[in-house]
């Protein structure tokens, strides 16, 4: 099923259309189908008042019959008793409830609650390092001068590191070198 309703579907549309074009003519056919859609949109609009309306009407004769029963229940209407070992169960749970509350523990005779130690305090590890102070930079050393000093070693900067960026760089593998010959060879 699909288009207008039941047994009218695209190709239906489609002759009716073109008949329409025949009947009416290319001048007045915009006129036409602009009619044909305010008719159409305010059929639909009744329809919608109306499911709307009978929804209330459903609605209201629901509240109508719950109201009724609430009625029927606060005047005791429609209940039949319970019997009497209902009613002797009823008076034992208000006598338990109602009753004085006596206890037969004895405070003194329970166990003491014992302590356990708090648990150390670790120390906070989402706390970031401190800053590593900036050394000044060494002046470049003339050739006379390194070739009289050892070579120093020098340590290499600590990375930073973090969520954006990873801690070891990664190179791409190096392609390997194809001659002419070779290539040809191929």
């Amino acid at each position: 099923m699909g288009g207008l309703g039941p047994g009218v579907g695209g190709f239906e549309i489609l002759v009716i259309g073109l008949v329409a074009l025949l009947v009416v003519g290319p001048k007045d056919l915009p006129i036409l189908m602009r009619r044909v859609g305010q008719m159409v949109g305010k059929a639909r609009a009744m329809a919608n008042e109306f499911r709307a309306s009978f929804d209330e009407m459903a609605r209201q004769s629901e509240l109508d019959e719950l109201r009724k029963e609430v009625e029927a229940l606060r005047t005791g209407q429609g209940m039949y008793p319970l019997g009497p070992q209902a009613d002797a169960a009823f008076k034992e749970i208000n006598a338990g409830l109602t009753g004085p509350t006596t206890s037969s523990v004895d405070p003194a005779a329970l166990p003491e609650p014992v302590m356990t130690p708090a648990a150390p305090e670790w120390p906070d590890t989402a706390t970031p390092e401190p800053a590593a102070v900036a050394k000044p930079k060494a002046k470049r050393a003339s050739p006379k001068t390194a070739a009289a000093k050892p070579a120093a070693r020098k340590t290499p900067p600590k990375a930073k590191t973090s969520a954006a960026k990873p801690a070891v760089k990664t190179t791409p593998a190096a392609k390997p070198k194809v001659t002419r010959k070779k290539a040809a060879e191929l």
